[in-house]
């Protein structure tokens, strides 16, 4: 199939390899010029694991192009996927400004009949909105479909060849639009996953409901491990219990400093915002993103605990990025704990595997980013677990307690043992242990 994606972030740029990958022609589109031009030179403007080498074996190939120009790119195209950003707004509502933009744009060049897809995660009554701003300046017929993306980050690829479902909304009596979806997605979904027809508005939903229970999830675990500091109880013990249980399932059950990320926070915001516009109070939702917040302070408190005033220590953090390989820092407890630290009076030196330059980006020189993991811990008075990054999991402790003023460790992913640091000679904090 001809295919157009419109944005070459996160989502577009994986939905586009992929397609292309199972042999589609597909073109990227963007409005950015420099971003197409990095493309164009075989570099990539984001991290993820295997996008890289499937980008550049595909354009190789003439199956993925990029482009500047939307008109060309959707008259050539039989199915346009919308990619674009839908960004928080002031008031927690997902900002559809840039969706609703593509939206025109696609409808002033259509030339045939054409299925427009939502990719971006989108509130409930997005396709209608996106229908109607195509409807005014189209000359020719169309078909809007939702299809949320399920995508988690360092995991995309294998998430996307090898779906666990996938969600397709149309019209009801919208059988064409149907019909090609289904075509689409019968290459990834042979092993017996299973394309979800629904309705538009139950696809939209889907999205905000599956990320808003996943952050329920990790919230409550974070309440539960509080308790077990005040009981004297291990969480670790407790989420084996617990996930044991098959009704529950063990994903999504390890405490730590809260979650970030491009989804959920913004997607708890923006179903909280749509909830409260058609006046209902998803109280749940309220205290899940009340949790998370505070969770995020968690660290440094243990840490205001043990040193009283930080004011002139030196803080050694191990991981920036919201989660294992990734480079993204939105929302990322990171931030919280090194604008608190930084407030306390503390000097912070911080290292992360992929996301130093967008920490440099972030913080400027208010905080040292080291290029090497053990170079952040020189005459530190303790070091800060914040992404649990496999290349923490088993580190030198000889070499760090040599490196570090006084060998304290807050650990925020619990990855180590507390007896086998004590062993060690560490003081040793962790979350719900």
């Amino acid at each position: 199939m001809k295919i157009a994606v419109v944005g070459t972030g996160y989502v577009g740029l994986v939905v586009g390899a992929c397609l292309a990958e199972n042999g589609n022609e597909v073109v990227c589109v963007d409005k950015d010029e420099a971003k197409i031009a990095t493309l164009e030179a075989g570099r990539m403007p984001i991290y993820e694991p295997g996008l890289e080498e499937m980008v550049r074996r595909n354009h190789a190939e003439d199956r993925l192009s990029y482009t500047t120009d939307l008109r060309g790119a959707v008259r050539a195209a039989e199915i346009v996927f919308v990619a674009v950003g839908t960004p928080t707004g002031e008031n927690g509502s997902a900002d559809l400004q840039h969706v609703l933009d593509v939206a025109y744009e696609i409808g002033r060049a259509l030339t045939k009949y054409t299925v427009v897809v939502d990719k971006s995660t989108v509130p409930v009554g997005t396709a209608r909105k996106v229908r109607e701003a195509i409807a005014t300046v189209a000359a020719h017929p169309f078909s809007v479909v939702s299809n949320p993306e399920f995508l988690k980050q360092g995991a995309a690829i294998e998430d996307f060849m090898k779906p666990d479902r996938v969600v397709v909304g149309t019209e009801p009596d919208d059988l064409e639009a149907a019909r090609i979806m289904r075509e689409l997605y019968a290459p990834f979904t042979r092993t017996g996953a299973p394309i979800m027809m629904m309705d538009t508005a139950s696809a939209e939903l889907s999205k905000y409901a599956a990320n808003a229970l996943l952050a329920t999830r990790i919230s409550f675990m974070n309440e539960i491990a509080n308790v077990c500091e005040l009981v004297g109880a291990d969480v670790d013990e407790v989420r084996k219990a617990v996930g044991s249980d098959r009704r529950i399932g063990s994903s999504f059950l390890f405490p730590g400093v809260g979650y970030g990320g491009s989804c959920f926070p913004k997607d708890v915001k923006a179903l909280l915002r749509s909830s409260g516009e058609r006046g209902y109070a998803f109280q749940i939702l309220e205290a899940v993103e009340a949790v998370n917040e505070a969770q995020k302070e968690r660290l440094v408190c243990k840490m205001q605990g043990h040193f009283s005033d930080l004011a002139g220590r030196t803080i050694a953090l191990w991981g920036l990025a919201f989660k294992p390989r990734t480079d993204d820092m939105r929302e990322s407890p990171a931030i919280t704990i090194i604008d608190r630290l930084l407030a306390l009076g503390a000097s912070v030196r911080a290292y992360d595997p992929e996301a130093g330059a967008t920490a440099r980006a972030r913080f400027g020189d208010r905080i040292a980013v080291c290029d090497k993991s053990y170079d952040a811990l020189a005459n530190a008075d303790a070091l800060a677990i914040v992404t649990e990054w496999n290349e923490f999991r088993e580190p030198d402790f000889k070499k760090m307690r040599q490196l570090m003023r006084s060998p304290v460790v807050f650990d925020g992913r619990n990855i180590y043992s507390p007896e086998h640091m004590r062993a060690l000679g560490f003081t040793y904090f962790s979350i719900g242990r």
